[in-house]
């Protein structure tokens, strides 16, 4: 049985599939999701590869981004920013079945103090020692989130 937060990110994974062209190929109907857990990506192009994060909160207010948002696993993150490698990022904001936004960060518009670590989670946690990541959007520059819906 999913978790609430587990069923917000595949509702938010669905609006983009469902309402986005690919931002590479310019296709519709291209995008499609990517299995659970795959690392550091949640949806794929299936004509021309494209790869995307997408990042979905529950606010009343969809026309603002947060300022923060909860990412996954620190470690994978940290790994590809080292590396270079960067992925866009589809910001979905839901306020109800009917009010949502959709907003689109390019990976080169990402500066990596957007990553911040999060605190590791303790001996007692299901999950001990799991680190997570923080997404800071209120460092990136202003205009540079787009809203596509």
């Amino acid at each position: 049985m999913p978790t609430k937060k587990q069923t917000l990110g595949e509702r938010g994974e669905r609006l983009v599939i469902k309402w986005c062209s690919c931002p590479r190929c310019k296709r519709s109907r291209t995008l499609r999701r990517l299995p659970t857990n795959f690392k550091c990506a949640d949806i794929i192009c299936d004509f021309c590869g494209f790869l995307a994060q997408v990042k979905t909160s529950s606010q009343q207010d969809v026309e603002t981004l947060p300022s923060r948002l909860p990412g996954a696993a620190w470690t994978p993150q940290k790994e590809r920013m080292d590396a270079g490698i960067y992925f866009p990022l589809f910001v979905v904001l839901v306020a109800s079945n009917r009010r949502h936004a959709i907003f689109y960060l390019s990976a080169d518009l990402q500066p990596a103090e957007m990553f911040r670590p999060r605190k590791r989670l303790s001996d007692r946690a299901k999950r001990a020692g799991w680190q997570g990541v923080t997404i800071d959007l209120s460092v990136i520059p202003h205009g540079a989130a787009v809203r596509l819906l």
